[in-house]
């Protein structure tokens, strides 16, 4: 990260509508958080960035006050889509919370596809599509879905593009 994409993530202590955390990670933690996502973790923490990971929450199928208040008050969500990410409904509901702090707050939203391919996503297709027959029948299953393919269209990052 480069000084200017560090200040415009961080911004100003001093601004008067501060949030508690520059950065909040979303992530499915059976496929990435001891690796890629505690590496990013780390790669942030050293940049003084504070950041948001979930490793004290009890997970359930919906996402609780205290992660919402936590995706609310941060400055930058970064999501990272992983082979089994929609495979819980959790790890989506983060996505609409994000999705919705974007359109309402402003929130800058980064994706990175970490051993899942955006048109997985986008189309609900392969591991996308196997979780969402599990989700079939839950009444946020449409929302989700609009919100993969929102997410997608977004700007992101693909871990088969970088070191």
């Amino acid at each position: 990260m480069d000084e200017q994409q560090r200040i415009s993530i961080v911004g100003s202590s001093s601004n008067s509508c501060s949030k508690n955390h520059d950065i909040f990670l979303s992530f499915r933690g059976e496929d990435t958080r001891w690796n890629f996502t505690s590496h990013l973790y780390e790669a942030l923490n050293k940049e003084k960035v504070k950041t948001y990971i979930d490793d004290q929450l009890e997970k359930g199928d919906e996402i609780s006050p205290a992660l919402t208040k936590a995706i609310k008050d941060s400055r930058v969500s970064i999501v990272i889509f992983s082979k089994n990410y929609a495979s819980l409904k959790w790890c989506l509901g983060e996505l609409s919370q994000i999705l919705e702090c974007r359109k309402k707050r402003g929130q800058i939203v980064i994706h990175v596809f970490y051993m899942a391919y955006p048109s997985d996503v986008r189309k609900q297709t392969g591991s996308y599509e196997e979780a969402f027959v599990k989700h079939e029948g839950d009444r946020m299953c449409k929302q989700w879905k609009d919100d993969l393919t929102k997410a997608v269209n977004l700007a992101r990052y693909h871990s088969e593009n970088y070191r």
